[in-house]
């Protein structure tokens, strides 16, 4: 589905102040409807979910799923891609370029595909919630990625300060991850920060573009869901 062309069809002007931007939240000038991703599909009428028909719902299911195939992984993407010129606070190179390195030397040695995107997208929520941006790349794959590698995203950041020996600050322990020495899943969690994470910050490595990652990713969220069960 390539037709983005943008339906002008005038809105009811919302009920509530969703923000001071003229243009509106969406982009689009305020009192208008946001385009379509496809010029053929249509709007529900009502503002409110309470209000919304079956054929409302039976709308939505019809475009919810091409929407979907269409914009989910280029919308994950933009997550990492929009901090592609932010600054660094220390490092060689910023967040977005770590990611790209990260994915680069798991690609280089030879892990799977699945595994590679993992990687691309393992620091995704560093700058935007650092104490827990483990736990955000998580939950953002949790439907189409294995056990092992969820496992492993929740507790990279703790896993990593083994590596941090020179770090002296009350309450650190570089030998937390002990904790869970004996799990099926802790090798492959030391691996992937020793051998990947905590490597990739050099500005001068030959790092792949994240146009050469973009299929990998298109392929992984056009995974069927696995269901999780609520904790």
């Amino acid at each position: 589905m390539t037709d983005h062309s943008t339906k002008t069809q005038e809105a009811t002007r919302g009920q509530s102040d969703l923000g001071s931007d003229p243009a509106g939240p969406s982009g689009a000038p305020e009192g208008r409807r946001s385009s379509l991703l496809d010029d053929s599909w249509n709007y529900v009428e009502s503002v409110e979910l309470d209000d919304f028909t079956l054929p409302d719902w039976n709308l939505l299911k019809r475009q919810r799923g091409p929407y979907y195939a269409e914009e989910q992984a280029r919308q994950a993407l933009r997550l990492l891609t929009c901090s592609a010129e932010d600054a660094s606070f220390g490092y060689h190179i910023n967040n977005y370029r770590h990611c790209l390195q990260t994915a680069t030397l798991a690609h280089r040695a030879g892990e799977d595909e699945e595994t590679v995107v993992v990687a691309l997208l393992h620091d995704i929520g560093f700058v935007t919630c650092p104490d827990s941006h483990g736990e955000f790349a998580a939950s953002l794959l949790a439907n189409y990625i294995s056990e092992k590698n969820h496992w492993m995203l929740c507790r990279h950041a703790i896993f990593q300060q083994v590596h941090l020996a020179g770090l002296h600050d009350p309450g650190f322990d570089p030998d937390e991850r002990e904790r869970w020495r004996g799990h099926p899943f802790f090798e492959w969690t030391a691996n992937f920060v020793d051998r990947y994470d905590q490597r990739a910050m050099c500005a001068s490595y030959d790092t792949l573009p994240v146009e050469f990652f973009e299929p990998m990713v298109q392929r992984l969220f056009a995974r069927p869901p696995r269901s999780l069960p609520l904790e």
